[in-house]
């Protein structure tokens, strides 16, 4: 099968594209430099960046199984802090670069005949969390953004879910996790007591991809360790 990782060289991404790799798929991989990328025949890297408005995907294939849009961004701090310009590039990034992306995907998507994809949201889109204004409302634009196109394409037998992790243990959390103490504190804020892994959300992109979650569109899959919905007394 063919798929399509947008931000599959770091993190998240890069956990997918090689899970997708191991089991025998032929993987396209969009970023901005191919750093950190498995040496594989079935591997195919396509230079872009979707958060530009020229951003233009070549080379794909007449079918496409599976798209899954990994980039993202944490930028905290207090409400009166974020400017216009914050906002704007929260929304450009997560919002209109998984746009840009899917508007090239879908002709392919709908030639397989049975398609999945894949966004990434966060926590914190509906649980309501200080300093994550900004980062929020654009993810739950995201989460938005996959329910529609869920419901468009269910006739075309493509399905749209999103995943919602928590604070995950990738290069764009290494601020948040930098000493021992950030890292023993910010697991204890979840009932699992730990943060989460790359392979804790690929694992589950992994799933929503393949045809073992043929009965499941238009849904967001926390992946937490239960920060979401759990109080532990």
């Amino acid at each position: 099968m063919n798929y399509l990782i947008v931000g599959g060289t770091t993190g998240i991404g890069l956990e997918l594209t090689t899970l997708l790799l191991a089991q025998g798929h032929t993987v396209y991989v969009v970023a901005r430099t191919n750093r950190n990328l498995p040496d594989s025949d079935n591997l195919i890297f396509i230079q872009g960046d979707a958060s530009t408005k020229e951003f233009t995907i070549t080379g794909l294939p007449s079918e496409l199984h599976g798209v899954a849009y990994c980039p993202g961004s944490i930028n905290l701090k207090p409400f009166n802090r974020f400017t216009d310009d914050d906002f704007l590039a929260e929304y450009n990034l997560n919002v209109l670069g998984a746009i840009r992306t899917l508007r090239q995907a879908v002709a392919p998507l709908k030639a397989a005949q049975g398609a999945s994809v894949v966004l990434f949201s966060t926590v914190a889109a509906q649980t309501g969390m200080p300093f994550h204004a900004s980062i929020a409302s654009a993810k739950a634009a995201v989460e938005g953004l996959a329910r529609s196109l869920a419901a468009e394409y269910a006739a075309a037998n493509i399905r749209f879910n999103c995943i919602a992790p928590s604070l995950t243990d990738t290069p764009l959390a290494e601020k948040l996790l930098a000493t021992p103490e950030k890292r023993e504190a910010s697991g204890k804020r979840h009932p699992l007591n730990r943060v989460g892994t790359p392979a804790d959300m690929a694992q589950a992109a992994l799933y929503l991809l393949s045809p073992q979650s043929g009965w499941v569109t238009g849904q967001t899959l926390a992946i937490d360790g239960g920060m979401a919905k759990l109080r532990l007394l």
